[in-house]
């Protein structure tokens, strides 16, 4: 979770203690003079921290709920207001925790904490509403939008899931229109994600994967996958002995944390070879395992395809730990509709 500012009730109590300790003090202070104090500083340690995206000050703050979570942020974005006066902003203010006032309800009571919103430029802000939107599905209570500010009631709010959305939502909002036939900053071509892939991987020729299957001494178990979707697989024939698993589920079904695993994905150190037809999309694949962090997990150079032109026998040993009770189909001679693996 973010981390998140002292309670105002907290520092309402400090406060007290001090003033108490003056025999005589001039000007009493209120609850309200105090939060007008945290509501300032809280103001001024954004302005501070905020990151600039093309020429916009945005941030992202969360602070412990209050006994008027709405009235306080408020008051934090009139600050905001107040110190930016000819500046573009945007910015995001969230409590977290029960509020004082859902505190001592029923367990499992739905509790909501302040979401705000605020910027110096309409569009800017609407832009941000429909993006949290999106970010928010299902959690969202009550909205109040007036243009340029944003209040909203956000079930659960402050994990570090809500955190990286509402930096994307504030970032993406202000960013300066750009021509639709050029590719936006920071995006990657496919040739250069493939490129990317690969120098994660030791990619194997045929002739190497091969050997590895059928290698008593090989390290690790070895596994061949075919990701290949049942339609090419029919036309284009496949190799018996092979898992299939399609490309649709492949890390759900490799993943050691994941429930919907197959009983072999018990371990990090599988050497798993992944083939696709011509040895681009398993590429991406292979990629994708290592980010699971499975770092065998490697492609065939040129794919199915490469593999019968090397003149390849179409059957492997089947892996040693099969059984009737596993998740995943063996490649047979035959293909039909029910080899496809649909769903997680």
């Amino acid at each position: 979770m973010p981390l998140s500012e002292p309670s105002t009730d907290v520092i309402v109590e400090r406060t007290l203690i001090q003033s108490s300790a003056t025999a005589f003090p001039t000007s009493p202070r209120t609850l309200a003079d105090v939060r007008e104090e945290v509501a300032q500083s809280l103001a001024l340690r954004m302005i501070t921290k905020a990151r600039t995206v093309d020429g916009v000050r945005i941030g992202v703050h969360f602070t412990f709920s209050k006994k008027d979570d709405g009235h306080f942020l408020r008051l934090v974005t009139s600050h905001i207001r107040a110190r930016l006066p000819s500046s573009r902003y945007l910015f995001a203010i969230a409590t977290t925790g029960a509020s004082p006032t859902s505190r001592g309800t029923r367990s499992g009571a739905r509790t909501s904490n302040a979401l705000v919103i605020c910027g110096s430029d309409e569009d800017d802000v609407q832009r941000a509403v429909l993006l949290a939107s999106s970010k928010f599905l299902g959690r969202v209570d009550a909205v109040q939008n007036t243009g340029t500010l944003l209040a909203a009631s956000v079930r659960h709010i402050g994990s570090s899931y809500d955190d990286a959305a509402l930096w994307d939502v504030l970032s993406k909002s202000v960013r300066t229109p750009i021509d639709p036939l050029l590719p936006p900053p920071g995006s990657r071509s496919i040739d250069q994600l493939l490129s990317d892939a690969r120098s994660k991987l030791e990619r194997m020729t045929p002739r190497q994967a091969y050997d590895a299957l059928h290698d008593p001494t090989y390290p690790m178990p070895v596994f061949l996958v075919d990701i290949r979707p049942a339609s090419q697989r029919a036309r284009e024939g496949g190799i018996h002995g092979s898992l299939i698993i399609e490309r649709n589920v492949l890390e759900w079904r490799f993943d050691p944390r994941c429930e919907a695993r197959l009983a072999i994905a018990d371990r990090y150190d599988l050497k798993i070879i992944i083939y696709c037809q011509e040895g681009y999309t398993s590429s991406l694949a292979a990629a994708s395992l290592h980010e699971l962090g499975l770092l065998n997990a490697t492609d065939i150079v040129g794919g199915f395809a490469a593999w019968g032109a090397a003149g390849l026998p179409g059957q492997i040993r089947p892996p040693s730990t099969i059984s009737d009770e596993e998740s995943y189909q063996i490649s047979q001679p035959s293909f039909d509709s029910d080899d496809v693996i649909d769903g997680i």
